[in-house]
């Protein structure tokens, strides 16, 4: 299921990442469904605020827990958003099949077979190493 991508580039390419940084930004995009899947459950919470703890760990032993639940919220979106415009920033049209091969670690193959993706290998790669070039600027 991993990509079939080299983790350094070129100094010469203009999307030019360490491979540290890369893995970084990679592990942080492969967190996208874990973010979603908790923002969509503290949606769910507000009227039973003793289920935070599961989704939220604070170290606060006394805490509102609506507030707590509306950071985790501001947190899991603003998260979720900054990824998400890396890839309309990336492209516009194939935004779509980058998020999910960046947040779901699919190769541009598995994208192929799965979600038809309407472009070469080439082409998506470039836009996949722009994504994390982009993404890598917004979380600087």
């Amino acid at each position: 299921m991993a990509t079939e991508i080299r983790p350094e580039l070129s100094e010469k390419n203009p999307y030019w990442i360490g491979k540290h940084r890369y893995y970084e930004l990679k592990h942080f995009c492969l967190q996208y469904p874990i973010w979603k899947k908790a923002y969509n459950a503290l949606l769910g919470l507000s009227s039973r605020p003793n289920d935070l703890d599961i989704f939220v760990k604070s170290g606060q032993v006394r805490s509102d827990p609506t507030a707590r639940c509306a950071e985790s919220l501001v947190s899991f979106a603003k998260r979720m958003e900054l990824v998400e415009q890396a890839a309309i920033g990336t492209d516009g049209d194939l935004y779509p099949y980058i998020l999910r091969g960046v947040t779901e670690g699919l190769s541009y193959n598995a994208l192929k077979m799965q979600y038809a993706i309407p472009c070469c290998r080439e082409v998506y790669y470039n836009l996949y190493r722009r994504f994390f070039w982009l993404l890598s600027k917004e979380r600087d």
